[in-house]
């Protein structure tokens, strides 16, 4: 999984990821704000942000199972991690260790450090750079409480960080 600072070059990561032909999943978050938007629905963060985080891990608990039909690697832009350790914060539920115990990804898992050069809000991410770093450092230890090898993904080129995470998974990258 591929998770971290907000606006940290996650999303532009997984595209070469896929354009290199590697099954990718897109962000839970991100499809249920256009899903909800595009029936005015108000499970959307800045409007009901506990059922926002309750679709989120639903589609994430889907998107797992999905991923099992895939045959190599295959990766996740956010997920589980990230929806049930806001959840969690937010409500208080401990929903974070039974949820994602049960379902693990990957062991390794690669996260985006906070980068101001690149960051940018937009439609769906309304949220400041100071807000994107503490999520950072939230998922940072939730992700080491649950056990995850942390990598921390270099402020490198996309090219240079793909063939970083492909080699970080034992893949030759001569061969891709």
């Amino acid at each position: 999984m591929i998770s971290g600072c907000s606006g940290g070059g996650k999303s532009t990561l997984l595209a070469e990821l896929k354009a290199r032909g590697h099954a990718v999943v897109e962000e839970p978050g991100r499809r249920i704000i256009a899903e909800e938007t595009a029936r005015g629905g108000l499970a959307l963060p800045w409007v009901d942000l506990a059922a926002f985080l309750h679709r989120a891990i639903e589609m994430a608990l889907a998107d797992r199972a999905a991923a099992a039909e895939h045959d190599g690697w295959v990766f996740f832009d956010r997920g589980l991690v990230d929806a049930a350790s806001a959840l969690e914060v937010l409500t208080g539920e401990p929903v974070l260790r039974r949820v994602c115990t049960a379902h693990r990804y990957h062991p390794r898992m690669f996260l985006a450090p906070p980068w101001p050069e690149i960051y940018a809000t937009d439609a769906d991410r309304k949220h400041g750079f100071d807000a994107a770093v503490a999520e950072y450092h939230h998922l940072t230890a939730a992700s080491a409480a649950l056990g995850y090898e942390i990598v921390t993904l270099p402020k490198i080129s996309t090219l240079a960080r793909a063939d970083f995470v492909l080699t970080s998974l034992g893949e030759d990258i001569a061969q891709v």
